[in-house]
């Protein structure tokens, strides 16, 4: 028998973990349309939640203190929890901008907040716990398989900004060990009215209050703001512990430059939480070597320290992704008014607009009709050369009308032709 007939005879057994995990349907997507554009077809490609760094590079004060890092040899390892200069500039920034007081031993740092959100669930969540999360959103599914915790989606709506309520949360509160909110929100750029938030904080801590007396194990809440310095016009950023300082005890937040900065590839994030939650969490991640690299720990310290400059780049790439949001979302209620079956919620934050292709059941010019959402993404993917992300990627029922569109790769220039290419695939339908 020959060496390549016995390794086909093999058959690998892996974990169950390993055999049963599902990668990211975003991903996945952003594959797809990765080969269409290798193969010369114009694709206008909205998938991917990341930055085209020629449109959006990171601030040129930070890419000045990262070669200067790099060439002052700051290539060890870092501290475990962090540099302590990032610490202290990340404590700063927090007390200065996001009115939330957090000292140096109640932050840890970590390479994005993908490990940061990793930690979060290791230090909180047993096997078998509960993890209620609102849908669509972003990777709590996998964050939750990968703990052998039990999932309790909550189904949001367009009227509520798919933002969920403490109505919608509270069936499950009882029995839930951890709630995992984000807000700004991926993958929809809307927020938290601030009534809200406060209902779901004042729910959570009369939970405790009996968790307290039966000596149970405390409700947390994961916070992800990741998002949170990017908001536009009177929007306004809340948080559970500006609202509700007792949730200081239960909450444990998901924080970086990732995306205010532009910088999702210097990976650079942290977490603020209870001084113990944080502690065990900087030994997970010691285990996992999970760190932020020390060259650009050390420069993102000294770019947060002059929050000037912060602030001046702020301003700037705000304007920039707003006028994107703004642009897509006036071309989408155009079409609109024009009676095509199309809709858009008004962006708030981030750099994500909602947008709705309620095309189920039309026909395309062939006469094949339309019938599921994997349907509608293909056809506006190959008739109009606009790859965009169904909610169903983000944990949404399947048949749900509404995409998320990313504008961090958007020329404003293109958005015109954008919408005009959507409109000839739109007309086409019967």
């Amino acid at each position: 028998m020959s060496v390549n007939t016995m390794e086909k005879n093999i058959d690998l057994k892996v974990s169950k973990l390993a055999q049963n995990i599902i990668g990211s349907e975003i991903i996945k997507l952003a594959a797809e349309v990765n080969e269409k554009m290798k193969q010369g077809e114009k694709v206008y490609n909205f998938t991917i939640g990341d930055f085209n760094p020629k449109i959006f590079p990171i601030p040129a004060e930070l890419k000045a203190a990262i070669i200067s890092a790099y060439e002052d040899d700051q290539t060890n390892y870092p501290a475990a929890d962090g540099m302590l200069e990032l610490r202290q500039s990340v404590s700063k920034l927090l007390k200065e901008r996001g009115a939330l007081d957090y000292k140096i031993d109640e932050i840890v740092i970590a390479g994005g907040a993908r490990p940061v959100i990793y930690a979060i669930f290791k230090a909180l969540v047993d096997e078998g716990d509960i993890v209620v999360f609102p849908v669509p959103s972003w990777n709590n599914n996998h964050y939750t398989y990968l703990n052998n915790a039990k999932a309790v989606l909550i189904q949001t709506t367009p009227e509520n900004k798919f933002m969920p309520t403490a109505a919608d949360l509270q069936p499950h509160i009882s029995t839930a060990n951890l709630i995992a909110l984000c807000s700004p929100l991926n993958p929809t750029g809307t927020t938290f009215r601030k009534k809200d938030l406060e209902e779901i904080c004042d729910m959570i801590l009369a939970e405790n209050q009996k968790r307290l007396r039966e000596d149970s194990k405390p409700l947390y809440l994961m916070y992800d703001q990741i998002y949170w310095a990017l908001t536009f016009g009177e929007t306004e950023h809340h948080n559970p512990v500006t609202l509700r300082p007792e949730m200081k005890n239960y909450t444990v937040f998901v924080d970086g430059i990732s995306k205010s900065l532009a910088a999702t590839g210097v990976r650079v994030g942290w977490s603020m939480g209870p001084k113990k939650i944080i502690e065990k969490m900087k030994s997970i991640l010691t285990h996992v070597g999970a760190w932020a690299p020390k060259a650009e720990q050390v420069a993102t310290a000294a770019y947060l320290n002059d929050l000037t400059s912060y602030d001046t780049f702020l301003a700037e790439i705000k304007t920039k992704i707003n006028d994107r949001l703004v642009g897509v979302y006036a071309g989408f209620q155009s079409l609109k008014a024009e009676g095509f079956k199309v809709d858009a919620i008004a962006p708030e934050a981030a750099i994500y607009l909602t947008v709705q292709f309620a095309l189920h059941g039309q026909a395309k010019a062939d006469g094949t009709v339309l019938t599921t959402t994997q349907d509608i993404t293909k056809y506006i993917l190959d008739e109009a050369k606009v790859a965009l992300v169904p909610f169903y990627a983000f944990g949404a029922s399947e048949d749900s009308s509404w995409y998320r569109l990313s504008v961090g790769t958007c020329k404003v220039e293109e958005i015109e032709a954008v919408i005009e290419s959507l409109r000839s695939a739109l007309k086409k339908l019967k």
